[in-house]
């Protein structure tokens, strides 16, 4: 049996968010994408804390783009999610949705569960 991978909230929302931007998910773009998409802020401390948090885990690889005179000669550090990444994500989706499809309907009345 393989090992269960444990993601937090966030963890589970900025892996998903850099899969979405792609080739374009540097600190930034990842926040914005996310405040966007859940209605939330997230700090840039936070942000950056998780990203090497999941770095350290495996689950996202970074390499550093090219340096610009807009950001003062700095550059910008794009994430890309691995396979293990992947997998960890992959593992939570079919959790979830194992739990969803196993609400008794009844026990949700005021939302429609599907089948």
């Amino acid at each position: 049996m393989s090992e269960r991978i444990s993601l937090g909230e966030l963890e589970e929302l900025i892996l998903l968010t850099v899969g979405v931007l792609g080739n374009e998910a540097y600190s930034v773009s990842v926040r914005e994408e996310l405040e966007g998409r859940q209605n939330r802020t997230i700090s840039l401390g936070a942000l950056h804390t998780a990203l090497y948090r999941l770095e350290r885990k495996g689950h996202l690889d970074s390499k550093l783009g090219e340096s610009t005179k807009k950001r003062g000669g700095k550059p910008k550090r794009f994430f890309s999610v691995t396979a293990q990444g992947q997998l960890a994500l992959q593992q939570v989706r079919e959790s979830r949705l194992s739990l969803w499809n196993d609400i008794n309907p009844a026990a949700f009345s005021s939302i429609k569960v599907r089948k």
